[in-house]
């Protein structure tokens, strides 16, 4: 079998294509922390919560009401963005004036009590949720088995946060969502609900979370702690891509897992630490990260 500096091919692709699929979940789920960032200023430490909470409304979905993957899909989204809303409505939009620590502290404690909730219901265990039928088996390739699913995963994720880049950076309702962040008496004047449409914004934010949520459901087992697992990387790759960068969030999440992929082939040990090491080194040569605006 060939090889590539001494690993054979197939486990090259294979490490990449898992690379890939993690890659994935960092590019939705940075993508969403940088919408809630960078237009509303807030650090949102539950997103990993939300993420959660995607999956397990997927679970329940099918086990609860009989509704199957493609259901929970579009549903699941929506029913954890409206969370989202109500959440924003209560507690987070008394915090927009206030310094950066106040919402990190908040989000934090509503993590932590979201988790606990579902900790204390679920177990840690974990819950199986089966790949659709339309979406089993793969495709034997030249030098790797690809399964369908987590090729379905990589597409999903690179049409949703293309889509969303789109949105933000070409068209007038993105005109109007900077705008507002920038200037919001202003954008009032002209006749837009600035506050709805923040609201909006961080319900948004909050569905790509859950989206996510949805597609790993397979993947991984559905349990409470999957997004306390991954949040963490997840701020290191909105650090390194530049805090509120849309751009950046997106092609630094699908590159780190590309590089977290390879390292598990060449240097195991360091798989677990070197989207972090990476971190601080970008932030030794450029603290706003890759892609951010130096203020």
């Amino acid at each position: 079998m060939p090889t590539i500096l001494g690993v054979p091919m197939q486990a090259l692709f294979g490490q990449l294509l898992l690379g890939l699929i993690n890659g994935s979940f960092y590019a939705i789920l940075s993508l969403g922390l940088a919408i809630i960032f960078g237009l509303l200023n807030i650090i949102n430490f539950t997103h990993g919560a939300q993420y959660m909470m995607g999956a397990f409304v997927a679970w329940m979905l099918l086990n609860y009401a009989g509704l199957g993957y493609w259901w929970a899909l579009l549903l699941a989204p929506i029913v954890v963005g409206l969370f989202g809303v109500i959440l924003e409505r209560l507690l987070i939009s008394r915090l927009y004036k206030l310094d950066h620590l106040y919402g990190l502290l908040l989000t934090f404690g509503l993590a932590l009590i979201i988790q606990g909730l579902f900790r204390n219901e679920y177990g840690v265990s974990g819950l199986p949720y089966a790949i659709p039928s339309e979406l089993s088996g793969g495709q034997r390739l030249p030098f790797m088995f690809l399964p369908n699913y987590r090729g379905w995963v990589v597409v999903a994720s690179l049409v949703v946060c293309i889509a969303t880049w789109l949105v933000i950076e070409k068209t007038k309702l993105g005109a109007y969502l900077r705008a507002a962040t920038e200037n919001p008496t202003l954008v009032q004047a002209f006749g837009v609900n600035v506050p709805l449409l923040l609201t909006l914004t961080y319900g948004f934010g909050v569905a790509l979370a859950a989206f996510a949520g949805v597609l790993a459901a397979p993947v991984y087992s559905v349990n409470p702690n999957m997004g306390a697992d991954i949040i963490i990387v997840v701020f290191a790759v909105v650090v390194i891509g530049g805090m509120g960068s849309i751009l950046g969030s997106i092609v630094t999440g699908f590159t780190l897992g590309l590089i977290e992929g390879l390292t598990k082939v060449f240097y195991p040990e360091a798989s677990s630490t070197v989207i972090f090491v990476i971190m601080v080194l970008v932030l030794l040569v450029k603290p706003a990260g890759l892609f951010g605006r130096t203020a």
